[in-house]
């Protein structure tokens, strides 16, 4: 098969099956969605759109990621890559897809993946984009083989008059929750945030949302709204519309743990811009670069599904995630002494990132992702070379 007949499909194919595999280890599996805008102004890349301004050019990039609910990343199910059409020479947008339906399309992957994996509930979780009424309804046609978890974007009208988050609102809460919001620094487009505890109140109602066609579709609503927030600061509230039952105070706090769940995907994005810097791509067509971006999909989830591991799973055999080359050329770039037996994941998994630029220091911390990407990379040039000087007998 020629080169150019590889599709990006062919490349996701076998991690498609892994990941698959790794689902079926678990009874509920989160499948999050969302999109991400790829800038690659400036570059002569054949097939690119204009992105939020017309004078940006570059893609947008749609997968469906899977975490267990303990955040591991166990791959990607699925994406979509597209670029919007450029506008005539008049003005006008040319004809192209409604973009909304890699949501529905999304869903009803998923549910086809479903009918392989008997043992395992899907939750298809997504942020206020995919609050769309076609969803649900598509949902609820098929007899809701997954579930769905969306934010709620739309204050719809109920059938009873009132709006859809006051009438949540107006009922008693039925518990609270606490969590620790981390330090956020100052980024381009957001303000920095200081770390606190964040103290929510917790409502839940059964509600009937229009499906648009003059018929309801059954859904459950939770609010969590953040009390005593500290002056100057806009409360946290979050509001989730979900298809999953809820009928007492730790079911609705599951829900929320899910949905927090989300943030994953937003790491895979960084990992996937700032580690892989896939932006940077010198390519000449589209179809180049979504070959290139499926295979650094794959390489983003292994850094992210690293990180998780190394600290959720710390004793586990190193050579169960990494050959024994990688974890040796760690050792050797950082000049440590070779372990005769395979050492502790978090044990290698530091040392590359300590290769990466991690300073290891007592209050550092755990390393992320951007100094395991940076660390990963060098410790393959080294393993190679160990690979070929054994092959060749050289010592």
């Amino acid at each position: 098969m020629a080169q150019e007949d590889v599709g990006w499909e062919d490349i996701l194919a076998p991690h498609f099956a892994c990941s698959t595999r790794r689902m079926a280890q678990h009874h509920v599996v989160l499948c999050i969605q969302d999109t991400t805008e790829l800038d690659f102004n400036g570059q002569q890349i054949e097939g690119m759109g204009p992105l939020s301004y017309d004078a940006q050019r570059g893609m947008y990039l749609h997968p469906t990621y899977a975490v267990s609910v303990d955040r591991e990343p166990l791959g990607i199910l699925d994406a979509w890559m597209w670029s919007r059409a450029v506008k005539d020479e008049n003005g006008n947008p040319q004809h192209s897809m409604k973009e909304s339906l890699r949501w529905i399309e999304g869903y009803d992957r998923l549910a086809e993946l479903a009918q392989s994996l008997p043992d395992t509930r899907l939750v298809y979780v997504a942020d206020r984009e995919g609050d769309i009424v076609e969803l649900m309804r598509k949902a609820q046609e098929l007899g809701n083989p997954i579930d769905w978890l969306v934010r709620s974007q739309h204050n719809r009208s109920l059938p009873s008059g009132e709006k859809l988050w006051q009438s949540v609102k107006n009922t008693d809460f039925v518990g609270e929750i606490k969590f620790l919001l981390p330090l956020r620094k100052a980024k381009k487009g957001q303000q920095a945030q200081k770390a606190r505890t964040v103290r929510q109140q917790v409502r839940c109602h059964s509600v009937k949302v229009s499906d648009g066609r003059r018929g309801r579709v059954d859904a459950y609503c939770v609010i969590a709204s953040e009390v005593d927030a500290p002056p100057g600061v806009q409360p946290i509230e979050w509001r989730l519309l979900t298809n999953r039952k809820i009928e007492d105070f730790e079911s609705a706090t599951e829900l929320i743990d899910w949905y927090r769940a989300r943030w994953e995907i937003e790491m895979f994005f960084h990992v996937l811009k700032t580690g892989c810097r896939v932006e940077a791509l010198q390519l000449s067509t589209v179809d180049r670069v979504e070959r290139a971006l499926a295979i650094f999909m794959v390489v983003a989830w292994r850094i992210a599904h690293l990180m998780r591991l190394g600290r959720s799973c710390p004793d586990l055999d190193a050579e169960l995630l990494f050959d024994r080359e990688e974890w040796q050329a760690a050792y050797l770039l950082m000049k440590r002494p070779l372990p005769r037996q395979a050492p502790r994941l978090n044990e290698v998994v530091r040392l590359v990132a300590m290769v990466g630029g991690f300073l290891g220091r007592k209050g550092d911390g755990e390393p992320g992702v951007k100094t395991i990407w940076q660390g990963l990379q060098r410790v393959m040039d080294c393993a190679q070379g160990i690979r070929w000087t054994r092959e060749n007998q050289v010592v």
